[in-house]
């Protein structure tokens, strides 16, 4: 169920998807089969955690500093993700940050078609981060139920 609960994640970013995937494994493993779980998939695991946060920001800076955005506008980009968990989910999610963005980048004197650009780079940038997020979880949940199966 944590791992269910890893995906929504990736539709609510205030849920803690890599969390949930972890403590699904750690639940198992005291609570399931210790045995079942080796130092293979431990150290998978704790590889592929950080890679997913790497691939992440790395993702989402590439995209908004490729398309001219600030440094506000990146904050106004994770600021408009958290808002938008709460603002008509799952939607919320993509429209407010991509508002804020434009807002903020005009704020910042840049032009109408610039801070499009810039907001529409903070969405590919989201949506991009959101999609390598979701094949590093399904990697380590799969990298984990090889170990218990097999």
């Amino acid at each position: 169920m944590l791992f269910v609960f890893g995906f929504i994640g990736l539709i609510y970013p205030i849920i803690p998807s890599v969390v949930l995937i972890w403590l699904g494994v750690v639940l198992y493993y005291f609570f399931g089969s210790a045995a079942a779980v080796s130092w293979w998939t431990w150290a998978t695991l704790g590889v592929l955690t950080v890679v997913l946060f790497l691939t992440d920001y790395l993702a989402n800076l590439y995209f908004v500093q490729r398309s001219g955005g600030s440094k506000w506008g990146i904050r106004a980009a994770t600021v408009g993700v958290i808002i938008g968990c709460f603002v008509v989910p799952p939607f919320g999610i993509l429209l407010v940050p991509f508002i804020l963005v434009l807002l903020t980048e005009l704020i910042q004197r840049k032009a109408l078609s610039d801070a499009i650009k810039v907001a529409l780079g903070t969405l590919i940038a989201f949506l991009s981060g959101t999609f390598a997020k979701a094949l590093f979880q399904l990697v380590m949940i799969v990298v984990f139920l090889i170990d218990v199966i097999f």
